[in-house]
Formats: C-alpha cells, sequence, structure tokens
C-alpha cells in the first residue's frame, strides 16, 4: 500500500510541476454578477443559501463566536482547522472582494494564489452560479467582523504542500456551474442542485479513494469520515446510502425523507450523531418546496446496492438474541419495531443498521446515540445508554449482528475487531 500511495504521489507531483502549480483562477473588476435586489434583498437570499451550504457547523466551534472558525477536521492526512469567514479585515475575509470569494468557491483557490484544502467542498461549490456566490459574500460581509486568527494545520508530509493540490486537481476537480437537465422538471433540477451543490452531500455520502476524491461510479453509495462521538474524541463514522436501494433510501418513503430532514424525525427513527448539525443549523431552516426538491433528487438516483455481508452463524445469532433481550428487548421491541415514546424503530426502517459499514451503529451502541436536542422537545421517553462499559467487544459485536440480520435485516454480521476499532 505504501507503494502505490508513493508511486500515486509521484504522478500527482509530475502532474503539478507539468502545470507550474498554477491555480485556473479569475480575475476581473467590478461585481461577479447583475442583480435587480435591493441590498436588504440581497442580503436575506445570501443569508437563506448560506444556511442552504451549512456554512456554520463547519466555520464556528461549540463554545466560539459565529463563522470564525477553527474547528478541526480529522483526516487520514492529519488534521484540518475550518478559517474565519466573518468580514475581519485582518483574520477574516474582510479585504476579500468579489472576485476573491468566487474563486473560493468556484475553484478552489485563495485570494493569494494558493490551493485551498478540499475539506472546504469546493468541489461541490463550484457549481453555485454567480448570482448566488454573490448574494452569499453580501450576507458574510454583513454580519458581525471578528477578531481570530487561523489555527495551523497539522498535516503529515507532503500533504502539507498546497502546491500538490494543482495536480489533484487535474485528476479529480470538475469546475463549473451547475447545468440544468431540460429533459428534468424544474423541481427536479432545483434538488440536483442543492444537493449535488450547496448542501454537498455527497462529501460525506460518496466514498473515497486513497488520495481523498470521491468515487464518481460509487456517488452517494455511503461513505466514511471522521467525526466526534460523545465522549468528544474522533471516530470513523458511516455516512449512509442515499441511493434508493433496498437497504439505503429504498427503505423509505419520500414522505418520510421530506420529514426527517425538515425536522430530524420521521416514523422510523430520529437524527443522531453528525446528521444533528446537517439538519439543526441547514435543512431545517430551508422552504417546503426545497425540502421537497431534495427528497425527489434522492429519489430518482440510480440503485447502487450494498455488497451482501457474510451471514452469521446460529450460535452468534443466538448469543446476540439473549443481549438484545436483555438490554435492547424492552424499549426496541422483541420484534425490533420500535416503540412511539420508547425507541426508533430497528426492523428495515434504519439506514443505519442496513449499512454496508457498521461503523456509525456500534458508535451509537458504545456512546449513545446523541439526539438534536434543544429546541426540539425530546422524543423518547428515556435516552438510551452508552454500553461501551457494560458490553464487551465480543458481545457489543454479537449484539450488533443479531439486530443486523433478524427480522427482514440481511446486512451481515459484525467482528469484535470492527467494535474494537471503534473503542
Amino acid at each position: 500500500m505504501r507503494i502505490i500511495v508513493i508511486l500515486a504521489l509521484g504522478v500527482l507531483a509530475i502532474g503539478a510541476a507539468f502545470l507550474l502549480f498554477s491555480p485556473n483562477v479569475i480575475r476581473g473588476s467590478g461585481p461577479i454578477a447583475a442583480t435587480n435586489l435591493s441590498e436588504e434583498e440581497l442580503i436575506a437570499r445570501g443569508e437563506y443559501l448560506t444556511v442552504a451550504g451549512n456554512c456554520a457547523s463547519c466555520h464556528t466551534t461549540s463554545d466560539g463566536e459565529f463563522m470564525a472558525g477553527g474547528l478541526s477536521f480529522a483526516t487520514p492526512f492529519g488534521t484540518l482547522y475550518s478559517t474565519n469567514i466573518t468580514p475581519d479585515p485582518e483574520t477574516g475575509i474582510g479585504n476579500w472582494s468579489d472576485w476573491d470569494f468566487l474563486n473560493s468557491m468556484r475553484h478552489g483557490v485563495r485570494p493569494n494564489g494558493e490551493h485551498l484544502y478540499p475539506a472546504f467542498p469546493y468541489t461541490s461549490f463550484t457549481k453555485v452560479p454567480n448570482e448566488d456566490i454573490a448574494a452569499m459574500f453580501a450576507y458574510l460581509r454583513s454580519i458581525p467582523p471578528i477578531k481570530k486568527d487561523a489555527r495551523t494545520n497539522e498535516l503529515s508530509f507532503p500533504f502539507n504542500m498546497r502546491a500538490l493540490l494543482g495536480a489533484w486537481k487535474v485528476f479529480y476537480f470538475d469546475q463549473g456551474e451547475f447545468e440544468f437537465i431540460k429533459e428534468e422538471s424544474a423541481e427536479w433540477n432545483r434538488g440536483a442542485y442543492l444537493v449535488e451543490g450547496l448542501a454537498h452531500c455527497s462529501a460525506c455520502h460518496t466514498p473515497r479513494n486513497f488520495l481523498g476524491a470521491e468515487l464518481a461510479r460509487q456517488h452517494m453509495s455511503g461513505g466514511e469520515y471522521f467525526d466526534r462521538v460523545g465522549s468528544g474524541s474522533f471516530r470513523s463514522w458511516a455516512a449512509p446510502n442515499l441511493t434508493p436501494s433496498k437497504r439505503g433510501l429504498g427503505l423509505w418513503p419520500q414522505s418520510a425523507l421530506e420529514d426527517y430532514l425538515k425536522t430530524a424525525r420521521n416514523d422510523f427513527l430520529e437524527s443522531f450523531g453528525p446528521m444533528n448539525e446537517v439538519i439543526m443549523n441547514s435543512t431545517r431552516y430551508l422552504s417546503g418546496n426545497d425540502i421537497t426538491a431534495m427528497a425527489t433528487y434522492l429519489k430518482s438516483l440510480p440503485i447502487i446496492d450494498e455488497r451482501e455481508g457474510v451471514m452469521p452463524d446460529s450460535e452468534l445469532m443466538g448469543r446476540g438474541r439473549t443481549i438484545y433481550n436483555l438490554h435492547c428487548g424492552t424499549c426496541h421491541l422483541p420484534t425490533g419495531e420500535g416503540d412511539p415514546e420508547m425507541a426508533p424503530r430497528l426492523n428495515a426502517g434504519s439506514l443505519v443498521v442496513q449499512a454496508e459499514n457498521p461503523a456509525s451503529m456500534i458508535n451509537a451502541i458504545l456512546y449513545s446515540p446523541e439526539t438534536p436536542g434543544h429546541p426540539l422537545t425530546p422524543r423518547w421517553r428515556e435516552a438510551m445508554e452508552e454500553f461501551q462499559y457494560l458490553l464487551d467487544d465480543e458481545e457489543v459485536a454479537a449484539v450488533t449482528s443479531y439486530i443486523r440480520n433478524s427480522w427482514s435485516n440481511r446486512a451481515g454480521l459484525v467482528s469484535s475487531e470492527q467494535v474494537a476499532l471503534q473503542r
């Protein structure tokens, strides 16, 4: 594996040298888009679009000031920190021009010409048209400026060399505005623009290669990334399959998907973990028409089925059933159907339970699923307890395997080694 990485980096370095590490930027004067909106209307539009892009979740820490940056992102290449995007002239974007902001969104380039790391999802934001970029910039210029220096990224060599991203972009970055598909409805196109552009859903829900680029052939079929669990430590999470497969979004009618994006809840379950921020900071504020458009588009995606897992034997299922009946069955019921007041449904309703990668389900069992909380009223009578101190790795693997392969579920077994990785 190390040899492959070295060879790949060599190819990228040669490509970068060929391009003289030169980013593709646009230099212009004046506004980047014409508008008939008043300044107040432009700012309001920009606020809506910035919320749709969920910018606050990445650029605001839990104890920090709005959009002042500093949030850490654990990656296979090291730790990155989000930047200050308030209009402070020294530490934020106060001295940026419209064109500087456009180049960051469309081309992934700083005003000084340096490449931005794609943890900032310009690979999706590139689809945002000029008029929307102008509105977002107008809004960001209107928020209170905060003086806060960006933290220094902690990346290993050679990934700390921004110039190499010039070659990465040649292989993995398709820049350009979203193009409407004439054969599809206006609703479908609006949903496609939001899902693939501003909302950048693929950033979490698409698998990546060893250089961090999304795998186009597995688009929206489920991804893996690092985020925090309840203890505050970083662990792997598995974003479920958003194609309408029988173990992905095919489990839900479109109305359930719309409810989930708008309220963090539907008849099957309640949001938990990293998805809470997406819903609570972004999608719940979107209009009903936009939520319907996003759901319409997602339900239209080509089906990418999960790989069939190895089925657990009767001994493992029996052990898992015993643990389930002791610790889980009272709330989730012996049938796995859940209870409207006690616990969510586990049978044929949870994309996390059915996911090919069990990481998120293991996290929920070990650390307890963090639900959205305020301002939502608690849905369940009692919060689920964490089992990291009650069950060992083999016991967690057994009960997880039992749930994933009981009733109508067929997701494959979970090993104690997989549990140990999450622990």
